[in-house]
């Protein structure tokens, strides 16, 4: 799998990343093995969890299975931090003491010595900019991570927090921000993608396939066994049921009967290869949904479909 570097930094990451928010909830540990060697066997290395992914279930499930199933060193860690359950319900906090305890936390439930690249998984305004970026300075400098980056940030806050780490200034370097972004969903583009280009930093994607809308299955209703009929990824599911989204996966649909492609790889290809974006990340429920969407690997799409879908999924 072709590898892309991430931003102005040394880190290269393969351009399909393996999502793995799924873990421990709807993905057990032996579909999770089955997961991991299928993507690294496929030359993957980009793998993303969270610390609030399954309440770490997803990061102790990863951390058993590295250096058993699968070698560290050929892994490109990345996980996130910043959000919390409690009893309310999710809670974000960027402060230092919050951050530096999820990274331990997160470092414990993996089993490794290190993070390669450790994200704020999204802002909160509460907690002074300065500080959070703080964190971040001091996770790389304890050797806890070694890159470091933002998720979830629109485009004036990237750019702001990446101006505050500017590297001559003695500061761990902002490498990378990880937003959605698909067909269905092409709001960074305004922008987060100017900032990028402006600043040098990787994109990564998330939800490429719009949470799976865009695999086609809800074009005719709800499958029984999909996210969208599970309660805890229901509400995700919904904003992309509406009209636009159905004209939109049905262009996408047209698209690859006339290529001969599914439409999953239809449309990762279509984010893979978008201007800009390092990695996209795959979030498979089961190893045979993952083993569909490496396929995209073979395959580039012509100009013409990329333009076509460009016009039909504009934003406003």
């Amino acid at each position: 799998m072709e590898k892309r570097a991430l931003g102005r930094s040394g880190l290269l990451v393969s351009r399909l990343g393996l999502g793995t928010m799924t873990w421990g909830r709807d993905t057990d540990e032996i579909e999770a093995a089955d997961q991991l060697k299928t993507f690294v066997d496929a030359g993957g290395t980009l793998v993303d969890t969270a610390a609030i992914y399954g309440d770490g279930d997803s990061e102790r499930v990863l951390g058993g299975l590295l250096g058993t199933l699968v070698n560290r060193d050929d892994i490109v860690l990345a996980t996130k931090a910043g959000i919390s359950s409690t009893p309310a319900g999710r809670s974000v906090s960027n402060s230092r003491a919050a951050l530096l305890s999820d990274l331990d936390a997160s470092i414990a439930r993996l089993g490794v010595e290190h993070i390669d690249l450790w994200q704020i998984h999204r802002w909160d305004e509460s907690v002074p900019l300065e500080e959070t970026l703080g964190a971040l300075d001091f996770a790389v400098s304890s050797g806890r991570t070694r890159y470091v980056g933002v998720s979830n940030f629109v485009g004036w806050q990237l750019a702001r927090a990446a101006t505050l780490q500017y590297p001559l200034f003695g500061k761990a370097p902002i490498v990378s921000i990880q937003n959605e972004y698909s067909l269905l969903n092409r709001e960074v583009e305004r922008e987060v993608f100017p900032a990028c280009e402006e600043m040098a930093i990787g994109f990564l994607a998330w939800a490429p396939l719009a949470r799976g809308v865009l695999t086609g299955k809800y074009r005719s209703g709800i499958p029984s066994d999909s996210r969208a009929a599970a309660p805890h990824f229901a509400g995700q599911i919904a904003p992309y049921l509406d009209a636009r989204s159905s004209r939109i996966v049905d262009a996408l649909c047209v698209a690859g009967d006339g290529l001969g492609y599914s439409p999953i790889e239809v449309a990762l290809s279509w984010v893979r290869d978008g201007a800009g974006v390092a990695s996209a990340i795959i979030g498979a429920r089961t190893a045979a949904q993952l083993r569909g969407a490496l396929t995209v690997e073979e395959i580039t799409l012509p100009d013409q479909v990329r333009d076509a879908l460009n016009e039909v999924s504009a934003v406003d």
